[in-house]
């Protein structure tokens, strides 16, 4: 059999270009079973199965290799990197892919009309309600924007109004879109319709 750099082809092939196929694989099948759960949790009722597919089928592949060479541990860090490596560039890749809103609410006794100017300035849309708790008046403020912004508004929360109190959840579906946006979902045939 030929050398290549001193190794055998078939040592060569079996310890290193299979380890390496198999961490790819599963880098593969790891990210689209990340993403596919975030389809599923957003209702992309169409495009989940697809993914799911692919997924299985690139899994199927990589753990035949796992059978076919079980006496080889270089096989095996390379499936269980890929599973790790893949986990990660799932969720990359799914924070990309989403075009997620998200609920803002922050709840202040200060008063919040620079922090709302700000907002303002920025195109935000902010809706606000005056609210009672238990040590007195309050200042309920409602944003839904897109998961991008979020770090901007806290930075503006932070900076105007120190002390409030804010939550941020995901939202599921938004009806309504400011006239002055253009909604965008990055794979909008595949939502689910309500």
């Amino acid at each position: 059999m030929a050398v290549f750099l001193g190794l055998d082809y078939g040592i060569w092939w079996a310890y290193v270009i299979i380890p390496i196929l198999i961490f790819f694989a599963r880098i593969a099948d790891v990210t689209l079973g990340t993403i596919r759960l975030m389809f599923i949790s957003k209702g992309f009722k169409y495009l989940a199965p697809i993914l799911g597919f692919f997924e299985v089928t690139i899994w199927l592949l990589a753990i035949q290799q796992i059978f076919n060479h079980l006496d080889n541990v270089f096989c095996y860090l390379g499936y269980s990197l890929g599973f790790a490596t893949g986990n990660y560039v799932g969720i990359i890749l799914g924070e990309y892919f989403a075009s997620e809103k998200i609920l803002i609410r922050i709840i202040t006794r200060q008063d919040s009309s620079e922090l709302l100017k700000v907002l303002q300035d920025k195109k935000f849309i902010a809706t606000t309600v005056g609210a009672k708790s238990k040590d007195g008046d309050v200042k309920l403020i409602l944003l839904v924007v897109n998961q991008s912004y979020s770090q901007q508004i806290i930075n503006y929360i932070q900076k105007y109004n120190p002390k409030a109190f804010y939550t941020i959840e995901n939202v599921k579906y938004a009806k309504d879109e400011p006239i002055t946006s253009k909604p965008y979902h990055a794979f909008g045939f595949f939502r689910k319709e309500r």
